[in-house]
């Protein structure tokens, strides 16, 4: 008997969560000639929701996360990686023949698998340059290539002015449909709203928030080994997984995971969802506490009050201002979030802070 619930990898088919109006309005700016900027928290489900919106269009595509990216060399190569996935190698390469600089290809026959390489070069952005010609070449207006930059805005940090070279091509190219994803809602408005920045209104700006409270509900209620489903019991259930978790999406499939097998294979339904959680946080309990000792002594000061349900912001032992630049660090490394109140990404994490501050 296969888990009905699944996480930390991309989903779909069965295991894909409601976003109807979601996809439908990604399909829709597919359908045109505009390009799509996607802002959510990290683990939302936003790469699953492209993935699939992709899937539907029947369209190639090229996907690259940014944030495996650490130089100019990694991004060009990952580029043409990628589209020797798509097309055959010898269409490639004699689009290659015209780079600048030519790069290494080599293959691996057993794992499929190809490799690019470039050598030291003093201008690494006619690698980029040539890598995202590469891109508008390929493309065709009957199947034009969809071009997927996920965590864009590390771009930030791979190399001074990069955003400014990346825009003066990306402005240029037809026969295109970027979707640019990004789990830091600051920098990517500040890449994207911000008057100054060359990407300013590049294209369509799309916040993912949380699922809906209802359609999550039946979502949950549906793969759960219930009797009977209107019993209140097993409502309980239902609601205790989500209100637990927030509505967050990674995290509900997580809980719901962990209450299926307890449910399943050991026949626990009295506290089910309590017990669930402990098992959850006792199996990352190394992991939290590695964590925990990492963060500086204002940051700790912050995480607690967020698990113990407090403004941050009015920590008396805390200057006003030293607490916003601690919320702002911790939401640049994926620690909180911000939807109407500032809160602890991983409410898992939330929990075991709370306990242990105890």
């Amino acid at each position: 008997m296969k888990n009905p619930f699944k996480y930390g990898t991309l989903v779909d088919n069965e295991f894909f969560t409601d976003r109807i109006n979601e996809l439908r309005d990604i399909q829709r700016m597919l359908d045109s000639e505009n390009h799509l900027v996607l802002i959510s928290p990290r683990r939302f489900g936003k790469s699953s929701l492209v993935a699939k919106a992709v899937k539907i269009s029947g369209r190639p595509s090229v996907s690259v996360n940014m944030q495996n990216m650490l130089s100019v060399e990694d991004l060009a190569s990952k580029i043409l990686r990628e589209l020797f996935h798509l097309y055959p190698m010898e269409r490639i390469k004699h689009l290659m023949s015209h780079f600048r600089i030519i790069p290494t290809v080599s293959s691996n026959p057993v794992t499929n698998s190809i490799d690019v390489s470039f050598q030291p070069v003093v201008n690494s952005f006619v690698l980029l340059e040539d890598a995202m010609a590469l891109l508008e070449k390929v493309s065709t207006e009957s199947k034009k290539l969809i071009v997927v930059f996920d965590e864009f805005q590390e771009i930030m940090g791979i190399r001074k002015g990069l955003d400014k070279q990346l825009r003066s091509i990306m402005q240029e190219q037809q026969h295109l449909n970027y979707i640019l994803l990004g789990s830091q809602e600051s920098m990517m408005t500040e890449i994207f709203e911000r008057k100054k920045s060359p990407f300013y209104h590049f294209g369509r700006l799309m916040h993912l928030n949380k699922i809906p409270y209802d359609d999550f509900r039946v979502y949950v209620t549906e793969r759960l080994p219930l009797k009977d489903k209107d019993a209140d019991k097993y409502k309980g259930i239902v609601d205790g997984i989500l209100s637990y978790t927030s509505l967050h999406p990674y995290y509900t499939q997580q809980l719901g995971a962990q209450v299926w097998e307890m449910m399943t294979y050991d026949n626990i339904v009295d506290d089910v969802v309590d017990k669930a959680i402990d098992s959850i946080i006792g199996s990352h309990d190394l992991d939290y506490e590695r964590l925990w000792l990492s963060l500086n002594r204002t940051d700790r000061l912050i995480m607690r009050s967020l698990s113990e349900g407090k403004n941050p912001l009015k920590n008396r032992q805390i200057a006003a201002s030293t607490s916003f630049s601690a919320i702002k660090r911790l939401m640049r490394a994926g620690y909180v979030i911000r939807l109407s109140d500032y809160e602890i990404e991983d409410p898992f994490f939330k929990t075991w802070i709370a306990k242990s501050c105890n």
